[in-house]
């Protein structure tokens, strides 16, 4: 194994990382069995288990799969994840759970378990991203509000407002039309990190960032309603304050933001990293069910419009140096220490 390291594996599996199913094999010397890491089974002693690639090293190897957790049915299952996302991409329409399942070979309800398990979202909601997605880019267009929804593949407008209201935050035309009809409200913090922009909508945070000036804010929404902060955003403004302050505790502050459904998947998985933990950035990409998309997840982190509440800078590099940083490297040490990320020899943060 050249990607994990012995040591890595057997932390996989005594957390019984789901994440790291499909990408090693535990086998079990004295029983010859083989087993992925989320197996429920009691755990062997560490000099009794050896590591392999995948279940075909396994096997040949001489030992046969476990009957409780299944490890061959891995592969299978994430082939039909993806098979089930390039159904989804390439339909006009949704297609529905149980054409989808069918499709595939599953039982619809235990394909709705399993996708939504790999891609962070049921297959719905990935099908409302995905056509949120193209109707965002399709608004900044040179188009109709109209057009932007038949070309989004929408079968009525109706469809697309019941999501957009859900997913935008704001009307279609408002988002095309540079925040047109929007009140967007802000203020400047000083942090214990420095400078911060915190700027809100009625619904929730829709910005919050490092060294952010008002004039790129009304350069980002130029049609919006921007304002200063009034008192009903005093409590959203300590929230922010209290985050940062104290970032060991579990904050859940109201946000109001939209992407692609991949963008939107990493944000999500990144809010289920727990303070003083960190992931790499192709732990993020098989948490989605992409493993080979690590250079997506880097492009979608550094898209998060919403520092320290949507816990990018606890994305690391899978060496244990830090990566980037849209707010600095020196930020993100200070984010990782204050929340007791562990340090490794050599400066590097453990994974």
């Amino acid at each position: 194994m050249t990607a994990i390291t012995d040591d890595e594996a057997w932390g996989a599996f005594e957390r019984r990382d789901r994440r790291m199913d499909g990408r090693i094999i535990g086998a079990v010397k004295t029983t010859g069995i083989y087993c992925k890491p989320s197996c429920p089974a009691r755990r062997p002693k560490r000099e009794h288990v050896e590591f392999f690639a995948d279940s075909g090293a396994a096997l040949t190897a001489g030992y046969r799969p476990c009957l409780r957790c299944k490890p061959d049915e891995v592969g299978r299952d994430r082939e039909a994840v993806a098979q089930a996302v390039k159904l989804i991409e390439r339909a006009e329409e949704a297609p529905k759970l149980e054409e989808l399942a069918a499709a595939v070979g599953y039982a619809p309800h235990h394909f709705q378990r399993l996708f939504t398990r790999e891609m962070g979202v049921s297959p719905a909601a990935y099908a409302r991203g995905l056509r949120a997605g193209r109707a965002q880019a399709n608004l900044s267009k040179d188009k109709t509000v109209t057009e932007a929804i038949y070309d989004s593949g929408y079968s009525a407008p109706s469809r697309f407002y019941a999501d957009a209201k859900d997913r935008l935050g704001m009307t279609p035309s408002a988002w095309r039309d540079g925040g047109r009809g929007e009140t967007i409200r802000y203020a400047m913090l000083d942090t214990p990190l420095g400078r911060m922009l915190v700027a809100a909508t009625d619904k929730g945070i829709c910005r919050l960032t490092f060294d952010e000036s008002v004039s790129a804010l009304h350069r980002r929404f130029p049609n919006a309603d921007i304002q200063p902060a009034n008192a009903a955003m005093g409590a959203l403004i300590s929230g922010v304050m209290d985050a940062i302050e104290t970032p060991t505790a579990v904050h859940d502050l109201p946000i109001d933001v939209a992407g692609t459904a991949f963008q939107e998947a990493v944000w999500k998985e990144l809010r289920k990293i727990p303070p003083g933990e960190t992931r790499s950035y192709a732990d993020i990409a098989v948490a989605i069910g992409d493993p080979k998309a690590t250079r997506a997840v880097g492009t979608a982190n550094g898209s998060n419009p919403i520092a320290v509440l949507v816990p990018c800078h606890r994305v690391i590099r899978s060496d244990g140096t830090l990566g980037g940083y849209a707010g600095g490297l020196d930020r993100k040490r200070k984010l990782l220490a204050a929340e007791g990320a562990h340090w490794e020899e050599q400066g590097k943060f453990a994974i």
